[in-house]
């Protein structure tokens, strides 16, 4: 007991007293190691055999303390010939992620830059949906969340968590299927949620010729900074919605102003972030080298 005690003082010594900033590089790449196999393996069949190489584990511990040599021994072999079992066994899954961990290289595109791409086709994708509603005179009523959160109108409808796309949006609004009475609530890049409850406006100021739909719009927007669009069923007119106002006569050119507007603002404060977030890694690691030159 005492040996074991002198090695933990001498390890923790070691710790406070002689740890480079190449060590700290060293834990963090580990545990970031650790992490990517703990999120790749999760919910598979790989976490279901990690848990049993613990038990397996603690088993042989076990055994040793007790003095149970022959099922010691077994339970050794076990352990020595584990690792090549376990590649056998799971070489799909061990595949697997190895090509999930290089499809996230850092050789790849940064985000910011796959997300300044992919604008454009969002863009494009909402446009094509909305005047082809509109041509059609079918009723849409699409929110688009900016900082404001909207959990209590997404709470109300359907999950759905899917890629913005024409051919989505126009099924969800398309008459008599289930989710194309309410609103379809946008997040980023994705429909997070369909069929969705609004407030409606109380303002004595809109038109007679407005009805519902358009009330729930404005509703929205008088108690957010979100974006509504609404396409009219009897006219065919799309409207946007915004700060409690409402902007009718909406074409293409207009329409794609107003989502440049949006989504280039979210990319320039995403890229804001990311050079934030550079300073201040670049701060620490200088901050780290002089207290290790002050030490040496």
């Amino acid at each position: 007991m005492n040996a074991i005690g002198e090695q933990f003082s001498a390890m923790v010594w070691n710790i406070f007293n002689r740890t480079r900033l190449i060590d700290v590089v060293d834990i963090l790449l580990l545990t970031f190691i650790i992490y990517e196999m703990l999120v790749h393996v999760r919910q598979t069949r790989v976490s279901q055999t990690l848990k049993g190489v613990l038990i397996l584990l603690a088993a042989t511990w076990l055994s040793e303390v007790l003095n149970m040599r022959t099922i010691h021994a077994l339970l050794s072999w076990l352990i020595n010939a584990g690792p090549v079992l376990l590649i056998v066994l799971f070489q799909p899954e061990i595949r697997r992620i190895l090509e999930e961990l290089g499809n996230n290289s850092v050789f790849d595109t940064p985000a910011y830059m796959q997300k300044e791409s992919s604008s454009a086709l969002i863009i494009d994708e909402l446009i094509l949906a909305l005047s082809h509603m509109a041509r059609r005179r079918v009723g849409a009523l699409i929110v688009i969340e900016n900082k404001t959160r909207l959990a209590d109108v997404i709470a109300t409808g359907t999950k759905v968590d899917g890629l913005i796309s024409q051919p989505l949006i126009e099924n969800i609004f398309e008459p008599n299927t289930p989710l194309h009475d309410g609103a379809v609530v946008i997040r980023g890049d994705r429909v997070v949620s369909a069929a969705c409850l609004l407030r409606l406006s109380d303002t004595t100021g809109v038109g007679r010729d407005l009805g519902t739909r358009h009330r729930a719009g404005l509703g929205v927007s008088e108690v957010s900074d979100a974006t509504v669009f609404i396409v009219s069923e009897e006219t065919g007119i799309i409207s946007m919605a915004e700060g409690g106002k409402l902007k009718r006569h909406l074409d293409e050119a207009s329409l794609r102003q107003i989502l440049h507007g949006i989504y280039d603002k979210e990319e320039k404060e995403n890229r804001l972030s990311l050079i934030q977030l550079m300073q201040r890694q670049r701060r620490r690691i200088a901050r780290d080298e002089q207290q290790t030159d002050k030490k040496a």
